[in-house]
């Protein structure tokens, strides 16, 4: 299909309301002053502009190849414009559609929009209004770097705290980048001018085309195997988005997270971020930003250094300082001043603890003895010496030693011990009465 113009006359509706505004815009008077009768408001103009659009079959359904660009989310709802080399148009996507697409649009992303073309009243600017959408070309590409980013991330390819910090002061770095580009000639003159010291290992790597990622990888496994090697470098010199999407090999991605040294990305683009760069410990916008990254300058390190010697100078005043008012502390003690007083104030501290023990032991030795005599007395009470004073006896039985306390227990004969206050008796018992018999006797008298 050839160009398509806006052919009103042969392509829209002959409504009557149509047909009169078309009379009105048209109609000429041989007056020179307009009629302000016949004058249409701008709501009027833009609706009847709508109404040819809505009229054109054509472009009801057009499909439009075009850059993103000022693209911008608004609840979920896309605006942009879509443009090529010469001309720019501006679009609109409902949320609706934006959720169904297969892919993240992105700024500078080459897609195919299908859609209707119409006209924004309030603006009276006409614009696509997008209900599908794919990549094309570069987009293309783009959707799959898209899918890949989410993949490493959910990997754990990107996450910071796995980073490694670069060596302060490294001695010896290694660049993988092409050795008839700029960015090695960058990198090695700001490298040298900034420190004098440091020496670099170069491998000569394809940077873009076919084959680039593979030999950017062989140039990292190289570096790997050097010894003493401190950092290592990627990049090259600025370049196209053609040329830096080698930088989004995923196998590249895995060799920079296997390194075993840091890896500083270096791929001369400010404003693309690539997989290499979110991989790498660090990121350099240019070559020659990372060799001022990983390179640290002489004179810096000469302040660095002065700065730490100062701090170390006053570290030690402040110190000497502290340690002088202690000893100026500690000669006013009377101590120091008079050692005598020290042992003096021992003495006199001793002297008070042995009079306060002795009159603690005074007094636990008088409660002590108030409760022997207290044991004492109960003891004496209960005593059967008390009882053989009051002029009892106590008689046992010889030889088994049994006391006898009825006469039952001593018949006639029988041999006794008795026991007085002042000694003992032996006898023999030559009668025996019973307490039975006693008191028969007492009734009968």
């Amino acid at each position: 299909m050839g160009p398509v113009g806006l052919e009103v006359s042969h392509r829209r509706k002959k409504s009557d309301t149509g047909q009169e505004m078309a009379g009105i815009l048209h109609q000429r008077g041989d007056s020179p002053l307009m009629d302000p009768n016949k004058a249409i408001t701008v709501s009027e103009l833009n609706a009847y502009v709508r109404d040819l659009f809505r009229s054109d079959d054509f472009l009801r359904q057009v499909l439009v190849r075009g850059e993103i660009g000022n693209l911008r989310n608004y609840q979920g709802h896309l605006y942009f414009t879509l443009k090529d080399e010469k001309a720019s148009v501006k679009a609109v996507m409902w949320r609706s559609d934006a959720l169904r697409l297969s892919f993240v649009p992105s700024e500078g992303a080459e897609v195919i929009a299908a859609g209707s073309v119409s006209v924004f009243e309030r603006d009276g600017v006409y614009q696509v209004y997008v209900n599908y959408m794919e990549p094309s070309g570069l987009g293309a590409l783009y959707a799959a770097l898209e899918k890949l980013k989410e993949k490493l991330e959910k990997e754990g390819l990107f996450r910071q705290e796995r980073k490694r910090p670069l060596p302060f002061f490294p001695r010896k770095i290694g660049l993988v980048t092409s050795v008839r580009g700029a960015a090695i000639k960058d990198i090695v003159s700001i490298g040298r001018r900034r420190f004098r010291g440091v020496s670099f290992v170069v491998v000569d790597a394809k940077v873009q085309g076919e084959g680039a990622a593979q030999s950017i990888i062989r140039g990292i496994n190289i570096l790997n195997q050097v010894p003493e090697l401190d950092v290592i470098i990627i990049g090259r010199g600025g370049g196209s988005q053609e040329d830096l999407f080698v930088f989004n090999d995923e196998a590249l991605a895995r060799a920079i997270y296997a390194s075993k040294v840091p890896v500083v990305s270096a791929v001369g683009h400010e404003r693309d971020v690539t997989v290499a760069d979110l991989v790498a410990d660090a990121r350099a916008a240019t070559p020659s930003q990372a060799a001022e990254l990983v390179v640290p300058a002489a004179q810096d390190l000469l302040s660095l250094v002065r700065g730490y010697g100062e701090d170390m100078r006053n570290e030690i005043y402040k110190m000497i300082g502290g340690y002088r008012q202690t000893l100026s502390l500690l000669r006013g003690r009377p101590a120091l001043e008079r050692p005598d007083w020290f042992l003096t104030l021992w003495r006199e501290s001793l002297v008070r603890s042995t009079r306060e023990l002795e009159t603690a032991m005074a007094a636990i030795m008088e409660k002590k003895s108030s409760a022997l005599a207290n044991v004492y007395a109960k003891l004496d009470a209960l005593s059967p010496l008390r009882v053989l004073s009051r002029g009892y006896s106590l008689v046992r039985r010889v030889p088994d030693g049994v006391i006898v306390r009825s006469a039952e227990q001593a018949p006639r004969g029988t041999a006794v011990q008795v026991s007085l206050m002042k000694g003992s008796l032996v006898c023999r018992v030559e009668e025996s009465k019973t307490g039975e018999a006693e008191d028969e006797k007492a009734g009968r008298s």
